[in-house]
Formats: structure tokens, sequence, C-alpha cells
């Protein structure tokens, strides 16, 4: 899978919402890649981890979120199951499971299963579109995720005993 071209095909002007949207997904695949090199015994899949964290966000063009430059007219929740369907039409069923449950620690119904699924969710929580250049600490993470209700904390800080 080429990643690249699919982001390229939504968002192919090189504007501010794609640089975003490019350092936001680079964040959370680079941190992927680090919990999958320092715990082989999960024996995670790295090339699908990576494909996943860049496209994880790939729905949030059709959003109306403006302080991360969206200007489309669904509310920001629907971005993974917006992403989802994009990476299904285009053929990636796997990655489109991605898309859709990496909110929060997942929403009902659309819990992250695979470790692929938990590291992508995890790892984003570190890093804030509204925030690029800042990188959230365990706890900070943790409290970002209070408006998901205590059960999504505590999932997230289970992922970090095992991922970190």
């Amino acid at each position: 899978m080429d990643y690249t071209s699919i982001i390229n095909k939504y968002y192919p002007e090189d504007d501010a919402l794609r640089r975003l949207l490019l350092k936001h997904s680079r964040q959370v695949a680079d941190r992927c890649l680090l919990i999958a090199r320092r715990h082989p015994e999960l024996q995670l899949n790295e090339q699908f981890l990576e494909e996943g964290a860049m496209l994880h966000d790939i729905g949030i063009r059709f959003c109306d979120a403006p302080s991360i430059l969206c200007h489309g007219t669904e509310p920001y929740i629907k971005h993974g199951p917006l992403g989802a369907k994009i990476l299904r039409d285009e053929g990636f069923p796997q990655h489109a499971r991605v898309a859709e449950r990496h909110t929060g620690t997942g929403l009902p119904g659309y819990e992250p299963e695979t470790l692929e699924e938990q590291v992508v969710c995890y790892a984003d929580k570190f890093y804030s579109k509204s925030r690029p250049d800042h990188v959230r600490s365990v706890r900070e993470a943790a409290q970002s995720l209070e408006k998901f209700g205590r059960e999504g904390v505590e999932k997230f800080l289970d992922w970090s005993r095992r991922f970190e």
C-alpha cells in the first residue's frame, strides 16, 4: 500500500491542513514504530503500523474544526468513520478499522481490537493537532481522555504500562 498516494488524492494542495495532517501523522507513526522496536515480543507489524498511523486522520478534511484548519460540515467526532469510509472505498478495510477506532480509546462499538489498532490509538494521544509542537506526557494524555470517561483513562493507562 502506498499511503502517500491516498493522502495526495484527498489532500492535493500543499496547504496548512495537509502540512498539519502530515506532521501529526508522522509523529504518531514514529511513536508506533518506537513501541514496536522496544517490544519485539509483541510481534507488531511495523509496516501496517506506519500505514495505519499515517492514514488514521484521513477524514479530518470533511469536519468542522476551524481551530485545526478543518472547514468541512461534519462534527469532528465523525472524522474516524469518515476516514474509514475513504479507506474502505480505496480497498483497505484493515486500515479503515484503525481510522474508525482511534478516537479516545475507542468509542462504544468501535474499540481498538488488534494490537496494531491499540498502538496507533495509544500513540495518537500524545499529539494534538491544536498544539502540534507539544508532546504530551502520559499524565497529560490521560487527562485529555477524561472527557470520554474514567474507563477510557484506565484503558490508556493499561496501554501505557504495556507499551512504554
